[in-house]
């Protein structure tokens, strides 16, 4: 029997970052009942828009590569049009579009203008984001824009599904989630204390990582308050370990300013995928600290690798994490609440077998799940299925 065929609209290697990677992720969980094709980015943003120093992904080791076209331009139309007409020649049974990024919107509406009707009906949103954290006026209407064409959306967590209704119209809204982020190096045998001994950090002491792109609605500058708090009673060290895509000078100078200069560790610059593991393996607890969040590809890299994290009530993420067994809800960002959901997490460890519960919860990971989400789609669009 013929299988369904799906074409993926995305990033993936050699871009970096969480999108490319749930891209990644998407295209080998659907290889499984579909057949699957991939129409990578030829250029994501100019240079100018770029907050980082690169969107490429220069890693020794590429995490997975997927096989496909480099067609998506989210500048230029002759790639709009160079897309559809790839698309019009695969006739898929479903386009999905991954979306995270109001700045894509006018480049996927302008791919579904150049689509004949028939393909436009089989247009799905695959939704890590609706608008990003840091919104601009414009992003809102960049968004109705650029989700014009979609008969059918797949949202990551209850955030997104609530922030997609005003878009969605009567199209269906269905559930899913981030995969648990598996696949990157693991030195078998490496204890924590050897993984910071590689990395040139105190080997001793309590221990928590902050991991990913810096931004201000992640909150590193509430955490470096709370750390300042947990100095006051007993030693602890903090790992900063992520591009900053805003001046770093700020962190900087509060890292000063707090008497945190030996007990924090600050790696200002993307962390090869050949490096992570270490960064994770040298922690205790992961803490994301955000303002506001939709769901957190870093909270699902930290369980892939059996550490538990300490997160605020924001967003999504208290979806992907049980209190008191796989990590540590804190009810709001500030610092005096992050502190206390430090101590709380130290106090609980001798006791909570913490990684066995994180193993537990990641087999239920609702992903597995996705070929059917996608083959409910397929008949509720009157498609194969």
């Amino acid at each position: 029997m013929e299988r369904p065929r799906i074409a993926l609209l995305g990033p993936a290697w050699p871009y970096r970052g969480g999108p490319a990677l749930f891209m990644t992720f998407l295209f080998e969980a659907l290889g499984k009942d579909y057949e699957v094709h991939f129409i990578n980015f030829r250029m994501m943003y100019p240079r100018l828009l770029f907050p980082g120093t690169t969107p490429l992904d220069l890693s020794k080791e590429p995490h997975r590569e997927v096989p496909g076209p480099r067609l998506l331009h989210s500048l230029n139309p002759i790639y709009w049009w160079l897309t559809a007409r790839h698309l019009r020649r695969l006739k898929p049974d479903l386009i999905v579009f991954d979306w995270y990024q109001p700045f894509f919107g006018p480049m996927y509406f302008g791919i579904g203008l150049f689509l004949p009707q028939f393909l436009r009906r089989r247009i799905v949103f695959i939704t890590e984001n609706v608008i990003s954290h840091e919104a601009r006026r414009i992003d809102r209407l960049l968004t109705q824009f650029g989700l014009h064409w979609s008969k059918a959306f797949i949202a990551l967590s209850s955030k997104v599904e609530q922030d997609l209704a005003p878009f969605a119209g009567n199209a269906p809204i269905h559930r899913s989630e981030l995969p648990v982020f598996t696949g990157f190096r693991q030195d078998e045998g490496l204890t924590p204390e050897a993984c910071r001994k590689k990395l040139d950090v105190p080997e001793n002491g309590r221990m928590v990582l902050f991991f990913g792109y810096i931004r201000h609605y992640k909150g590193l500058d509430i955490l470096l308050h709370a750390l300042a708090l947990l100095n006051r009673e007993e030693d602890h060290y903090l790992l900063v370990a992520g591009e900053c895509y805003e001046n770093p000078s700020v962190y900087l100078e509060l890292i000063e300013r707090l008497g945190l200069k030996d007990k924090v560790i600050f790696r200002n610059a993307y962390i090869p995928n050949e490096e992570v593991s270490l960064w994770f393996g040298a922690s205790d607890a992961v803490v994301l600290p955000y303002r506001s969040a939709t769901q957190s590809g870093i909270l699902q890299m930290a369980n892939g690798f059996g550490v538990p994290a300490v997160v605020t009530n924001v967003g999504g993420l208290s979806e992907f994490l049980e209190d008191g067994k796989t990590g540590i809800l804190v009810p709001e960002a500030s610092a005096e609440a992050i502190a206390a959901g430090i101590r709380r997490f130290y106090a609980l460890r001798q006791d909570v077998p913490f990684e066995r519960n994180i193993r537990e919860k990641v087999s239920g990971n609702s992903f597995a799940g996705i070929g059917e989400v996608f083959r409910t789609i397929l008949q509720e669009l009157g498609l194969k299925g």
